[in-house]
């Protein structure tokens, strides 16, 4: 191995800025490619009335060991925040408290029976380490033979159908089991739990990502979108911007699987048809900015008839900022025709929701609102997901491509995105 590669990395999501980091930290000279004008993919922030925020919602747990790492080599550890929070849960018209066995006894509207088994189901899943046992099972079955039908028809089946839609019976235990594993990891005793952010958001680490990259001999080219991965007897020859070659000695990819096809069209055909299988969904995510709050949970659960979402997050409930800013994510398959629907129908929708949930809400006390979208916010996992994909170093000397897809059984986040990212730069770059 020759040191001082130059390499392209295609994305700048937490996982290519993860590549790139690992790459320059190593002594290569890693290249980001980014179609978008701004660093983070789903972490990327906005200017949303004269605060900078993430479009999409991120917390952290004190288990996310690549994340907190990262933080610590980059001298950003003392801007780690932790917070006490809480869940809860709507149902029945009522806010309800959520996430520990005291609250779990009184919900109102699910008999003992049903409590104690969906208490027992979340109490081994927690303390569950293996995961290959659950990769071939079906997750809403799974479910319901632990809870029963009770406990899966008031908690799970609107989680399920308001994420998935067609999607929902036929999901992996396994991916399932690691959501309930996270979070209940994040508990620091048995009635409390603890999440974390940093300060001034997800940016903070971003900037101090490109600005190590950039000092440490890498580029990164923002607005600058990649039309095809060249090949030529079975090795990368480069990439293609704006109509030019540029020649590289490896590519790595961190864009979703979907577009694959698309910019490497000359790969195998079974490879290319592995890529077309893999499903996505996608999100339409409203934020809010109000006067005042909605609840005192971080994250609320919501199981009503009259609302078309698995939940809510109440991010300033976690970050303390001058307003309280919501966040409302509508899932949906990508294909479905709620995602055609103009953004208006999305924050009309919000505005109802958050009234009816807090009554006190009135007009003048939602500042401003505004949607955004994503097509493919999160892999749709069903069971085997992991041996049906394409291995991440193909068999194209000096190609590498992979996506959040790749560390199933967790799910999407940038602690899994930075130890994914690192571990293939290095695998990369050692080959």
């Amino acid at each position: 191995m020759q040191d001082g590669q130059r390499i392209a990395v295609l994305g700048a999501g937490p996982m290519g800025l993860a590549v790139a980091y690992q790459l320059a930290r190593d002594g290569h000279r890693p290249v980001v490619f980014e179609a978008d004008s701004r660093v983070g993919g789903m972490a990327a922030t906005f200017d949303f009335g004269g605060l900078r925020i993430e479009r999409y919602y991120h917390f952290h747990c004190d288990s996310d060991a690549s994340f907190l790492a990262l933080l610590d080599e980059l001298g950003l550890t003392a801007r780690m925040r932790w917070v006490e929070t809480r869940m809860g849960y709507w149902y029945q018209g009522r806010v309800q408290a959520w996430g520990n066995p005291l609250a779990l006894l009184k919900f109102k509207g699910l008999g003992l029976v049903a409590k104690l088994r969906y208490g027992l189901h979340a109490f081994l899943a927690t303390k569950r380490t293996d995961w290959k046992p659950l990769d071939g099972l079906e997750a809403s079955r799974w479910i319901r033979r632990w809870v029963g039908a009770e406990a899966y028809e008031v908690l799970w089946r609107r989680l399920f159908d308001y994420k998935f839609y067609d999607y929902a019976g036929n999901l992996s235990a396994a991916w399932i089991w690691s959501r309930i594993r996270r979070i209940g990891r994040s508990r620091y005793s048995l009635m409390r739990e603890k999440l974390g952010y940093l300060e001034g958001g997800s940016e903070t680490l971003l900037q101090a990502l490109k600005a190590f990259i950039e000092a440490h001999g890498g580029e990164i080219r923002l607005s600058c979108p990649i039309s095809k991965v060249r090949l030529q007897d079975g090795r990368v020859l480069g990439v293609e911007a704006a109509g030019v070659l540029e020649p590289f000695d490896k590519v790595i990819s961190t864009i979703p699987l979907p577009y694959v096809p698309g910019l490497i069209p000359e790969l195998p055909g079974p490879l290319l048809d592995q890529y077309r299988r893999v499903r996505n969904i996608a999100v339409v995510c409203v934020i809010a900015r109000l006067r005042q709050r909605v609840t005192g949970n971080f994250w609320l659960n919501v199981n009503d008839p009259g609302m078309d979402i698995p939940g809510l997050v109440e991010y300033t409930n976690l970050r303390p900022l001058d307003q309280h800013i919501v966040y409302v994510p509508f899932y949906m398959p990508g294909e479905h025709a709620k995602f055609a629907e103009p953004d208006a129908v999305f924050l009309d929708k919000v505005r109802r929701y958050l009234k009816v949930i807090n009554p006190r809400l009135q007009d003048d006390d939602f500042l401003e609102l505004r949607a955004s979208r994503y097509r493919f916010a999160q892999p749709v996992c069903p069971p085997g997901f992991l041996e049906n994909l394409p291995p991440y170093e193909l068999p194209i000397t000096g190609l590498w491509v992979a996506d959040t897809s790749y560390y199933y059984p967790e799910d999407r986040g940038i602690s899994e995105s930075v130890g994914f990212g690192r571990m293939m730069a290095r695998r990369a770059a050692a080959s």
